[in-house]
């Protein structure tokens, strides 16, 4: 399960319902177990169970140095916005030597604060919501493959989310060569409760997905793995709590994604790196870079570095501020689709974390903290849009996990 994702969904509007019902249910076709090198063996059941208890704590703020229309010199240096918190669990059971199931459940707490447009803290709405998620798969294992067949269920207090996905796996002899397939769909409602900027109610949207995947062992050392997914979406995709929020009825997506991983003997250690490439027809291109460190600090305990770089272009809707105080914050002109929310902006962020992994017998637990930084100037290619203040989040993971 996406564990990280959870709470970046649970504040992005952009990401919601399709996209993190395919988190849930596409990541076990990517994991794609029993490629390293080694004597050929039929695909089986995991031999034991395990169930896992994951807690995740997820805070983010911006910084108040812009002077929007308005401002009366009183609004605060920092602004605190977001705040999740997000107790899941997940469980797997084998069944006999041929048939596994998985299953997860999380519920997220939201609350916080949220600008109606750009960063602007004046514009700022108070916010609270609950989400329940679940999902569940099938997996049926052959001589040298196996298929999943998944489900996802999301509720809050307006929106709801249910999704299907079929994948599957296929090995060579060799165990070095495996070919994965995905197919996901998702329909979604959506709600608002009293108080969006916009008169909406029923509405609905529906999306599919197909992922193709190839990972290559190269090596006793190296592994090489190579995903393209495609998207294709039509429905309401507006934000109905922002103001002069108007996007098109329909988005579809392309992403690829490079993995690939080297063991480097002589320290012990591996290196888990990779690059993604998305662009979508709201006008989107964006690149993420993702390197970890996996450094056995003894037979029991890991400790893992990580950095990720992710910069995207605006979309082709988006408008930065109009600061002529006739005009503010509506877009110039009559457009057809506009939208000042910063996650359609151009901007570049980082995010640095540290994972510290403990095993003692059946028993496991991890606990994961990473921070996160937004901002426009750090686009890659070029400066992003404008007047739009720094932007920062604290994840804390913890988890325990026992086989069973």
């Amino acid at each position: 399960m996406a564990w990280e994702a959870v709470a970046v969904a649970a504040t992005d509007d952009t990401s919601r319902g399709a996209g993190r019902a395919f988190d849930l249910i596409t990541l076990a076709a990517l994991a794609l177990p029993g490629v390293m090198p080694g004597a050929a063996h039929a695909e089986e059941a995991p031999e034991r169970g395990s169930v896992a208890i994951k807690y995740l704590y997820y805070k983010d703020s911006q910084s108040v140095n812009t002077s929007y229309p308005y401002y009366d010199g009183s609004e605060p240096s920092k602004l605190d916005r977001i705040t999740v918190s997000s107790p899941a669990l997940q469980l797997v059971v084998p069944l006999g030597r041929r048939w596994s199931v998985e299953a997860g459940a999380v519920v997220d707490q939201v609350s916080g604060a949220s600008p109606k447009y750009y960063t602007d803290v004046s514009g700022a709405s108070q916010m609270s919501d609950r989400r329940a998620a679940g999902d569940v798969k099938i997996v049926r294992y052959f001589e040298r493959g196996a298929i999943g067949v998944g489900a996802a269920y999301s509720t809050e207090n307006d929106y709801r989310s249910s999704s299907l996905s079929l994948d599957g796996r296929w090995s060579t002899a060799d165990n070095n060569t495996t070919l994965s397939i995905g197919l996901g769909g998702a329909s979604d409602s959506i709600n608002p409760v009293k108080g969006g900027q916009h008169d909406v109610s029923n509405e609905r949207k529906r999306s599919a997905e197909l992922m193709l995947g190839l990972t290559q062992v190269l090596s006793a050392d190296d592994l090489v793995q190579v995903t393209l997914t495609g998207s294709r979406g039509r429905g309401y995709y507006s934000d109905p709590y922002k103001l002069f929020d108007a996007r098109p009825r329909e988005r579809n997506a392309a992403i690829g994604v490079l993995r690939w991983n080297h063991h480097f003997a002589g320290w012990g250690a591996s290196l888990r790196s990779s690059y993604r490439y998305y662009r979508d027809s709201f006008g989107i291109k964006a690149h993420t870079f993702d390197a970890a460190w996996v450094q056995p600090l003894s037979d029991a305990v890991k400790l893992t570095p990580s950095v990720r770089y992710y910069s995207q272009s605006a979309a082709s809707f988006y408008y930065d501020p109009v600061t002529d105080i006739n005009v503010y914050p509506a877009p110039l002109g009559n457009p057809t689709y506009s939208s000042a929310d910063q996650r359609l902006s151009a901007f570049g962020c980082i995010t640095a974390g540290m994972k510290l992994e403990w095993q003692l017998g059946d028993w496991a637990t991890d606990l994961k903290v990473e921070r996160y930084e937004q901002r426009s100037a750090w686009r890659m290619g070029g400066s992003g849009s404008t007047a739009l203040d720094p932007f920062q989040a604290i994840f804390v993971q913890m988890g325990v996990s026992r086989a069973f």
